[in-house]
């Protein structure tokens, strides 16, 4: 069996102490342990009080992943375990020593009462995995908070400082000190006044209180909408809230919770969330880096360019609590990025997210540099300026002459070539690229772009650096946009393919929204604006790109999108929602016609195929060439840096489910009835069905 629970007797208290390192989960041994030992303690006549705590770092961090269907262990299940703890008539106190996260926080609710450390975090995390608390938490939860704070919390699944803990009732005391000493000072008060428990499954008032509030379950279910679109764990977790308040017993609410269990458990979102859990932590993991691995320590770092990625990079910093120096080669830029920053933190700081002390010390450690030679001492530099190749290399040819011997020179480029980059120095084994995504202060992703020559030192630090500054970091080889922005090439050619041969902006839009992403491809052109690729174009002296035809003519209109409220669709009164404008309609037809395009009606799904199968295709690519590690890794990619509905997994995940054999044939389809050589099957994507495997069982080999 795995983990362990140790049993001490201090006094007349009983202290249970979870062994199960790093993180305490409910593993096999620590359920039998906790048995065992409230077993021994309720026998023992001698003990008037349980303490149960948590070594290492955790309380307990919650379910064995690892565990889920496996076959069953000779162990005893946690609800046996917490049917013993709940059934005892000597009170039991959680001394929440750390993370108290899903069937940790579970078993603390199964406690007469909780004390946790002031630094402890507690939740109900599930919903992440695409379940929902499946051993109480729903039922108990509304009893001790109400269900209106319960939905908030189980839906999120959102870690609660102790502190907060303590004013929604979640615990009763927090301590600054021993939380073992606090929990047994409570223990001893509770002894002395006779040793008085406290069921949460008897508790009523705040049920009662909830069983008025007429409407309150369905406005929930509806908020989902905008909350959870499409994902099928939040609606059962609502419903097993609601049978908390209104089923006639508590027992009665357990068994809506256990029926609603096993429907996540089997749902497909489960698998794909599961999966995605486990790529974040496996993208880790890079061929040729391991613990052993020397690293640049990181105590100041340089960030060119004041814009909009240089600015969110160099609050990524200041987050981190890493001063940072910025510097733009124009000084009014600089002066306008600090001032950007500034109203950034201010923003988070208006609604509550950050107080005005912790802005003030993330905008002191974020300086302005005059020059160039002023990052002499800086450990790591982020190249930040547009994507020009020649400006980049000249700007790492200053910055070889400039940086200490040992810093890490990293360019922040979204697909450019790193090792042109790199060989523009002497020391192309210090650079890699650290693609951040719009607004980097904001998104999780970071692709780290390996060079041909960058050494692991390089690149180990770059992703220990990444995961410092709270980014989920992927490996990336170095071709033409690496992982993301080359796949996402091909579905936005589809996208502007389909509109000229028929299908609406609107239409395309809706079946991507449909899908679960925030939005489609063509408001989100909207968003960023049509003028910006329509001039980048145009001082190249145009483009004979087909798909660039419509996006022109419509800029040639002054129609650039959000911006000025003209684009794909129409905007009025400041509203961000987009409204079909026929005037679009109208250039859309007339370029579709000119081009000698044939219209032809579009199903949804033929749409979703469009523009989803070119991710595959060349996500298999990518693989084949080894510019992506694994599968895992690609959907890691898209689920942190492209919106991707995590739910459903990733491209490569989504294609395994829909069944290889299946999205090969249409890509072959594509591409005999095209001709277009985008279509052509991956090779990797061919071999994987002639050998009746999947993307995912590349991984797992």
């Amino acid at each position: 069996m795995k983990g362990k629970v140790h049993y001490e007797i201090r006094g007349n208290i009983a202290l249970l102490s979870i062994d199960n390192p790093p993180v305490n989960p409910l593993s096999s041994g620590v359920r039998q342990g906790l048995f065992d030992g409230m077993q021994k303690a309720l026998g023992d006549d001698d003990i008037q009080a349980v303490v149960i705590t948590g070594l290492n770092r955790a309380f307990i961090a919650g379910a064995d992943i690892g565990e889920f269907g496996a076959a069953a262990s000779e162990a005893v299940g946690l609800n046996e375990v917490l049917a013993l703890m709940e059934g005892s008539q000597k009170p039991v106190i959680a001394a929440i020593n750390g993370t108290a996260f899903g069937g940790g926080l579970e078993v603390a609710l199964c406690c007469d009462y909780r004390v946790a450390v002031k630094t402890a975090p507690v939740g109900l995390p599930e919903v992440k995995l695409g379940l929902l608390p499946g051993a109480g938490g729903t039922q108990r939860l509304p009893r001790l908070i109400g269900a209106e704070a319960s939905i908030s919390v189980i839906t999120t699944g959102n870690p609660i400082p102790a502190p907060q803990a303590l004013t929604l009732g979640i615990v009763d005391r927090v301590v600054e000190g021993d939380v073992v000493q606090g929990a047994f000072e409570f223990a001893q008060e509770l002894i002395d006044q006779g040793a008085p428990t406290r069921k949460i499954r008897n508790l009523t008032e705040k049920i009662a209180a909830d069983q008025s509030k007429e409407g309150l379950f369905d406005q929930a279910i509806a908020g989902l909408e905008k909350t959870h679109r499409g994902q099928f764990a939040p609606a059962q977790i609502v419903k097993c809230i609601e049978a908390a308040v209104h089923a006639e017993s508590f027992d009665a609410g357990m068994e809506t919770e256990r029926a609603r269990f096993a429907e996540c458990l089997s749902h497909p979102q489960r698998e794909a969330l599961i999966h995605i859990f486990f790529a974040e932590r496996a993208a880790n993991k890079i061929p040729g880096l391991s613990a052993e691995t020397p690293l640049i320590d990181v105590n100041q770092a340089a960030v060119i360019g004041a814009g909009t990625m240089g600015g969110g990079i160099a609050m990524c910093f200041a987050n981190a609590g890493i001063p940072v120096q910025i510097h733009d080669n124009d000084p009014e830029g600089l002066a306008r990025g600090l001032k950007v920053i500034e109203g950034n933190y201010a923003r988070t700081v208006s609604k509550g997210r950050l107080s005005q002390a912790v802005m003030d010390q993330r905008m002191a450690l974020i300086q302005p540099a005059a020059r160039l030679e002023d990052f002499a001492e800086a450990d790591v530099v982020v190249e930040a300026v547009y994507e020009n190749l020649d400006l980049k290399k000249e700007i790492f040819t200053k910055l070889d002459q400039i940086m200490k011997p040992g810093a890490l020179l990293a360019t922040n480029t979204s697909g450019l070539d790193v090792d042109a980059i790199a060989a523009s120095t002497q020391r192309p084994e210090a650079v890699c690229g650290m693609h951040f995504f719009s607004p980097a202060n904001v998104m999780r992703l970071l692709e780290v772009v390996r060079g041909e020559k960058s050494s692991p030192e390089t690149l180990g630090t770059a992703m220990a650096l990444g995961k410092r500054l709270g980014k989920v970091s992927v490996m990336a080889g170095n071709c033409p946009g690496f992982i993301g922005n080359r796949m996402i090439g091909g579905y936005s050619r589809q996208a502007n393919l389909m509109i000229l041969e028929g299908a609406s902006p609107a239409q395309v839009d809706a079946v991507i929204y449909q899908f679960g992403l925030a939005m489609g491809p063509f408001a989100m052109a909207d968003m960023v604006g049509l003028d910006l690729g329509w001039r980048a174009r145009k001082m190249r002296g145009g483009s004979n790109e087909i798909t660039a035809r419509i996006p022109d003519a419509l800029c040639e209109l002054d129609r650039f999108g959000q911006k000025n409220g003209l684009g794909y669709y129409r905007y009025e009164g400041g509203d961000r929602t987009p409204i079909v404008d026929p005037i679009a309609l109208e250039v859309i037809e007339k370029v579709s016609a000119d081009l000698g395009y044939e219209r032809k009606a579009f199903t949804d799904e033929e749409i979703l195929k469009r523009c989803i199968y070119p991710l595959v295709n060349i996500g298999a690519q990518l693989l084949d060439e080894g510019h992506a590690l694994r599968a895992g890794d690609i959907d890691t990619v898209y689920v942190n840096g492209y919106g991707f509905p995590n739910h459903v997994g990733g491209p490569m995940w989504f294609a395994d489910a829909q069944g290889l054999a299946s999205v090969l044939a249409d890509i072959q389809r594509f591409y005999s009835e095209t001709g277009d050589e985008a279509w052509k099957p991956a090779p990797l994507l061919e071999r994987l069905v002639a050998e009746g495997k999947t993307f995912a069982s590349l991984d797992q080999g």
